[in-house]
C-alpha cells in the first residue's frame, strides 16, 4: 500500500515537471522503475533497521522502536569463578533430575523449637488417621522435649544451640533437611516453629503441597535498610547486591531444592561470613536472606515467592503479632484461611506495599496452610475449634 502511494506520488511529480518534447516516450518507464526500486529499498531498510525515535518504525515494523543500546551486541556475562562454575553445574544437574518416584510420597514436618512443643496435642489431631503419609523431625535447641503424642516419640534429631538472627538458625534448618532427606519417600519438606498451628485438614495440606512442582519460599526485593541495606560488598563476586533478597524463614520446599540447600557450600559460606548482626554497623540476619537470595539466583521460577505459613506484621514491631487465648476464634482462623494475596512492605521511606495473588498451578488460591505466633495458652481453644473443624 505504501509503495503504491509512493508510486503515485512519483507520477504526480513527473506530471508537474515539464518534460522535454524531444524525449522518447519509451524512456519514461525507466523513471518509474528507478523510483519504485528506491522506495522499496527504503521500506525494506526501515523494516530491518527501524530508526530510533521516529513514528515510522512503528508503521513499518511490528516489533516497534528499539533503543540504540538494544541493537548493540549483548554485554558479555561476568566470568564465573571456579567455585561458582562448579556450583552452577551441580545445581543445574540437580534441577534437571527426575524426582524419585515413590509409591508412598510423604511430607516431612520439621519442627524447630527450644524444647517441648506446646501444640503436640493439636498436631496429633491433625496427623491422626494419616499414618504413612508424613514424617516428623524435631530440632530442640535448649532442652530435650517431653512428648505427649505418639507421633513425636523418638523423632528428636541431634540438635545444637540456636541463636536468633545468627547463622546457627540456618544450620538448624540444614540439619533438619539432612535428616529428612535420608527417607527417600519424603518429597516435600515443611519448616515449622513451636508456635505454629495447622489451618486446614491433613488431606488439604497434603494435596496442596504434593500436587504442585514449586517450593513455597518467601522472597521479595526490599531496597530499604532492612533489606538491601543489610548487604555487604564482601559477598562479591558471587552474590551481587541486585540479587540480594529478603523473606520469612518458614519455608516449604520440594526435594530437589532441599538437596541444593544441603549441597550448597559456596553461597552458604558467604552468608555465614558476611551476613550477621553487627556486621559493618548493620544487622544482617542470615535466616531472612540466605534462602530467598539463593533461590532467586539459582531457580527463580521454581519458587512461589511467599510462605505458606501466615504471620501478622501489621503492628509494625520487631516481632509479629502474637495471639493470646482471648484472640483465638473460629472467625480468626477463617479470616486467615481466606487470604489469597501475599503482602510485602519495603523498609525504605516509601513503605511500598507489594501485593501479589497467591498462584497455585496458575490458579489463585488461599495462601496459607499454617499460622504463627500462638501462645501456649491458646491450645485448649484451638483443640475445641479443631474438634469441629470442617474447613478443607
Amino acid at each position: 500500500m505504501k509503495a503504491s502511494q509512493a508510486w503515485r506520488l512519483g507520477i504526480g511529480d513527473l506530471q508537474i515537471m515539464p518534460a522535454p518534447r524531444h524525449r522518447p516516450h519509451l524512456k519514461r518507464p525507466m523513471w518509474i522503475i528507478v523510483l519504485v526500486s528506491l522506495v522499496s529499498m527504503f521500506l525494506i531498510g526501515a523494516y530491518i533497521y527501524p530508526s530510533r525515535g521516529f513514528a515510522a518504525c512503528y508503521i513499518f515494523s511490528s516489533r516497534g522502536c528499539k533503543s540504540f543500546s538494544e541493537w548493540l551486541p549483548p554485554t558479555p556475562a561476568r566470568e564465573l569463578t571456579d567455585d561458582e562454575l562448579a556450583s552452577h553445574v551441580f545445581i543445574k544437574d540437580i534441577l534437571k533430575m527426575t524426582p524419585l518416584q515413590s509409591r508412598n510420597p510423604k511430607i516431612a514436618f520439621m519442627f524447630l523449637t527450644p524444647g517441648t512443643l506446646p501444640f503436640e496435642k493439636l498436631w496429633d489431631m491433625f496427623f491422626r488417621g494419616h499414618e504413612g503419609r508424613f514424617s516428623i523431625y524435631v530440632h530442640a535447641s535448649r532442652e530435650k522435649p517431653v512428648h505427649v503424642s505418639r507421633y513425636f516419640v523418638d523423632r528428636d534429631i541431634r540438635s545444637e544451640k540456636v541463636v536468633w538472627g545468627k547463622i546457627s538458625m540456618v544450620d538448624a534448618e540444614r540439619r533438619l533437611l539432612a535428616n529428612a532427606l535420608r527417607d527417600p519417600d519424603n518429597q516435600h519438606f515443611v519448616l515449622l516453629s513451636d508456635s505454629c498451628v495447622p489451618l486446614h485438614t491433613f488431606d488439604y495440606v497434603y494435596n496442596y503441597l504434593l500436587d504442585t512442582n514449586i517450593s513455597f519460599i518467601d522472597c521479595f526485593e526490599d531496597p530499604g535498610p532492612h533489606g538491601s541495606g543489610r548487604y555487604s560488598e564482601l559477598m562479591l563476586p558471587e552474590v551481587e547486591k541486585k540479587a540480594f533478597r529478603k523473606g520469612a524463614q518458614w519455608f516449604s520446599m520440594k526435594r530437589q531444592h532441599a538437596i541444593i540447600v544441603i549441597a550448597d557450600n559456596l553461597y552458604y559460606t558467604k552468608f555465614k561470613l558476611y551476613c550477621k548482626p553487627g556486621m559493618e554497623g548493620r544487622n544482617c540476619y542470615a535466616d531472612e536472606h540466605y534462602l530467598p537470595t539463593l533461590f532467586h539466583m539459582v531457580d527463580p521460577a521454581g519458587i512461589a515467592n511467599w510462605s505458606v505459613t501466615h504471620v501478622d506484621w501489621s503492628e509494625g514491631k520487631w516481632h509479629p503479632k502474637s495471639y493470646r487465648a482471648k484472640d483465638v476464634s473460629y472467625q480468626l482462623l477463617k479470616n486467615i484461611t481466606s487470604i489469597d494475596q501475599s503482602l510485602h512492605v519495603t523498609s525504605d521511606e516509601r513503605k511500598e506495599v507489594q501485593i501479589r495473588p497467591c498462584l497455585w498451578n496458575g490458579m489463585q488460591r488461599p495462601c496459607y496452610l499454617f499460622a504463627r505466633k500462638f501462645y501456649p495458652e491458646t491450645v485448649d481453644n484451638l483443640l475445641q475449634i479443631f474438634s469441629n473443624y470442617t474447613m478443607k
